[in-house]
């Protein structure tokens, strides 16, 4: 193994070799890491077989443009570095990522050829090779010949060595003689030449791209054509549309691949123009960034005026013309920059105009939706919107066509989606109005959407099934889309009349426009025939008054049926939090209830009838009080037969352990209440948690409940150590855990001090009910209906009674309804 100081003159990537494979997982969708070195070569994709070779064969992308020369080529291994990267491209690269992320996304290794200004260079970038010599930072071979002489151009005889011995040893070309037939590969003056070696295997051990399935095409390996696009499935037809205005020849393992204008492959096509100004987070970064080199060119020009004033100023006078032209060049290079500001600004104001083109796609009419270009260069495909999302009939087999400036959104690294997911999805909403329109100006709907697609020989009620191949339905469907082909020579679009005997004729791939049975359009000289698409207009349905009341009142509707659920569930988890306990007396131990106020407050609603009438019995437990204050005594409610003596009165003592007993032996079966679970209840309360003697404020997450506790999982709201946890488990009445009180106009610290107020402070209530609460008749309730109101206590400040307090009062009330049920029962059966 070489030394690492053997590589210190070799070019170097300027990042790390793991970085190679977290680049290369950008590309999920793998055509996309394809489409990646289509965008740079758009010529021809070869597949070569080498068996030692993992995967058994390379790919190749041959590329006849310009070519790159060294130091053109040096660029290519830096990453983020594109000469496309300007507001105003229309290229679609813009991250100086895409060759890189792309190859190594498809192989381990890749090998770089090209040509240029009679000067062959070769880059070689090698993830084994990094494996093997244990490297950590990316060395990028570089080696350089003469096309004359093919002698080694370079000025370090020993780094040209060391990079061509490492390009014999870990790529497939083991020879010089190897390398220079790579290079006779590319057959005029420039050009360049991709291979990828190493491919990437599935867990079947095969290669993720199947080029023996079809010869002609690259498949990917493991996907069933059934129920996907073809587009996903077959590289051939992906690359079909990549380019919404296609000005290359692609071939792919020898044959051309048969390019296509969307526009002009639909029925009925028409353009909207869209214009807006809500894309503006592109215009805003270009901003910002013009803002930044303004600053920089100013500094620049004020550095530059004054070295030349101080210039001027030690030569007297004396200072050549060309002197001074070297002075000023630097500032005028400043003032550019300081010019250059503007355009993005004026950018930034200006409305942004969009062409929607839209069209029924009668060949297949289960291949519909949007087609969103960037740059000319799809980005995403079959995207549905507006009445297509609602899977019906309408605006079925309609394809949407938008060619979206780099200004407008900007792409992701991959070129698979947008990076502004919000104004992607404005851009979608507008294409959907748009498409209703369109929908609405074909009416197809008003002709019938059935008798429609039968008349192109879509004669089965599946959607999916292709259409009728019988001779009327074909010349029905090539009469309303005319065949536009592309000349292989001067690569200019041509349209051709309609010709019966031309029905599903294959034409050539070498077709050019000699064989143009126009004769106006039968030579390359000739001028290109735009298309000429009729302009539709969006019009927005004005409603009328009654429309928008009724709409108005629809949606006032809804809301109250919402606030009225909404009520119900809060006043059963109101009620089931306030209660000491979440049950209530079953139907079968129903009984008499009375209840008798021990204090004196304000009016309050009138008591049912059954409790009103109900003859009261003394009780034979005197029940706890509420306050320390002696109580008033009670007020006997008015019954049919004569009132019962008064009961002794005594001492109050604790109750012997054997009442305990027996007193719980006696009571009543308990069932749950009907809505929120007791424990279920619990969660989401606000609660303040002792931790490391100091108090955290949370919620309750979780309830968790056992035969001997309920245990609370409590996530803080604020933890300001790192020794703190984020959430804790505690036991529900544990000394470790208490309710938070509701906030108070006067702060107080937390102590017992509302709960000392609470007990000296007469109980007296009000009730009240809160704003927009729903009336219910208290007269008509049941005693258990009753007990299951979610009641509101409201004090006359309109604030919301202790806790503490409230619990208090709601645990006596239970107490004596419970007791009189104990007591309703012995009398029964004594």
């Amino acid at each position: 193994m070489a030394s690492f100081s053997d590589y210190s003159s070799l070019n170097r990537a300027q990042l790390t070799f793991d970085y190679l494979h977290t680049n290369s997982t950008t590309h999920e969708f793998l055509f996309g890491a394809l489409a990646e070195l289509v965008d740079n070569a758009r010529y021809h994709i070869l597949v070569f077989t080498l068996l030692d070779l993992r995967g058994g064969y390379t790919l190749c992308f041959l590329d006849d443009g310009t070519g790159m020369d060294p130091n053109e080529a040096k660029q290519v291994i830096q990453f983020g570095k594109s000469s496309k990267r300007s507001p105003e491209s229309t290229h679609i690269g813009q991250y100086g990522n895409g060759l890189k992320s792309g190859s190594m996304r498809i192989g381990k290794d890749f090998i770089l050829f090209t040509k240029k200004d009679n000067m062959l260079t070769c880059l070689f970038l090698s993830r084994t090779f990094h494996e093997e010599e244990g490297l950590d930072e990316v060395i990028v071979p570089l080696p350089t010949w003469d096309n004359t002489n093919m002698q080694p151009v370079t000025q370090d005889p020993e780094k040209f060595a060391i990079e061509t011995e490492l390009i014999y040893k870990y790529s497939p070309f083991q020879t010089e003689a190897q390398l220079m037939e790579q290079f006779r590969k590319i057959e005029g003056e420039s050009g360049t030449l991709v291979i990828i070696y190493n491919l990437k295997l599935m867990d079947t051990r095969e290669p993720e791209l199947d080029v023996e399935t079809d010869h002609q095409d690259i498949v990917m390996a493991g996907v069933a054509p059934e129920g996907v696009k073809p587009e996903r499935r077959s590289f051939r037809a992906y690359a079909a549309v990549l380019y919404i205005d296609p000005r290359m020849r692609i071939f792919i393992q020898g044959h051309k691949v048969r390019t296509k204008r969307l526009s002009c492959c639909l029925y009925k096509p028409r353009v909207y123009k869209y214009t807006s100004t809500r894309f503006k987070t592109r215009a805003e970064q270009e901003v910002k960034k013009a803002d930044h080199l303004a600053k920089i060119a100013e500094e620049k020009a004020r550095e530059a005026e004054s070295k030349s004033l101080a210039v001027e100023l030690k030569l007297a006078g004396d200072l050549s013309r060309e002197a001074r032209v070297r002075c000023w060049v630097p500032q005028c290079s400043c003032l550019i920059c300081l010019n250059f500001h503007i355009s993005p600004v004026r950018a930034l104001k200006e409305p942004k105009e969009l062409s929607f083109i839209f069209g029924v796609n009668i060949d297949q009419r289960e291949l519909d939706g949007m087609f969103i270009y960037n740059c000319s260069r799809l980005i995403k495909m079959y995207e549905k919107v507006g009445p297509q999302l609602e899977g019906g009939m309408a605006c079925g087999g309609v394809v949407g066509v938008v060619d979206v400036p780099y200004l407008v959104l900007e792409p992701t690294h991959n070129k698979q989606d947008f990076a502004d997911a919000k104004e992607y999805r404005h851009l979608l909403k507008a294409m959907g109005e748009h498409l209703a329109q369109y929908w609405k100006d074909v009416a197809i709907a008003q002709k019938g959407i059935v008798k429609f697609w039968d008349e192109f020989g879509y004669l089965s009620a599946n959607w999916n099934q292709p259409p009728s191949n019988e001779l009327r339905y074909k010349r029905r469907r090539a009469m309303e889309i005319p065949v536009t082909i592309q000349c292989d020579k001067c690569l200019k679009w041509r349209t051709l009349p309609f010709q019966l005997d031309a029905v599903d004729k294959r034409y050539p791939d070498s077709w050019v426009c000699l064989m143009n049975p126009d004769s106006t359009q039968d030579r390359c000289d000739a001028p290109e025939q735009k298309q000429n698409l009729p302009v539709g207009v969006l019009r927005k349905d004005t409603k009328s008054v009654e429309d928008k009341q009724r709409e108005i009142s629809e949606k006032i509707k809804q809301q109250q049926e919402k606030l009225e659920a909404l009520q119900v569930l809060c006043g059963t988890i109101v009620s089931g939090f306030f209660l000491p306990c979440s049950y209530r007396v079953s139907p079968e131990e129903e009984s008499i209830i009375s209840v008798s106020s021990t204090m004196g407050r304000p009016r309050s609603p009138p008591l049912p009838a059954m409790i009103k009438n109900a003859p009261s019995r003394p009780p034979l437990a005197k029940p706890p009080p509420l306050s320390r204050r002696p109580s008033t005594p009670a007020r006997a409610h008015k019954s049919c037969g004569p009132p019962p003596p008064p009961p002794p009165v005594r001492r109050e003592e604790p109750p012997a352990k054997g009442r305990t007993v027996a007193v719980a032996k006696a009571e009543p079966k308990l069932t749950p209440l009907c809505g929120v679970p007791p424990v279920l209840a619990d969660k989401g309360l606000l609660v303040e948690v002792k931790v490391n003697k100091e108090w955290f404020t949370g919620r309750v997450a979780a309830v968790e409940a056992n035969k001997q506790s309920i245990r609370w999982k409590v996530k803080f709201d604020y933890v300001p150590t790192t020794s703190t946890p984020r959430d804790r488990w505690v036991v529900k009445g544990s000394e470790e855990v208490r309710l938070m009180r509701p906030p108070s106009p006067v702060p107080q610290s937390p102590d017992t001090r509302e709960e000392v107020e609470a007990e000296r402070a007469p109980a007296t209530m009000e009730w009240g009910m809160g704003p927009r609460y729903m009336t219910y008749d208290v007269n008509t309730m049941t005693a258990e209906e009753l007990i299951a109101f979610p009641m509101v206590i409201l004090n006359r400040g309109n604030l919301l009674k202790s806790q503490h307090t409230l619990r208090a009062m709601l645990t006596s009330l239970c107490t004596r309804v419970l007791n009189t049920s104990h007591l309703s029962h012995k009398d029964k059966g004594s």
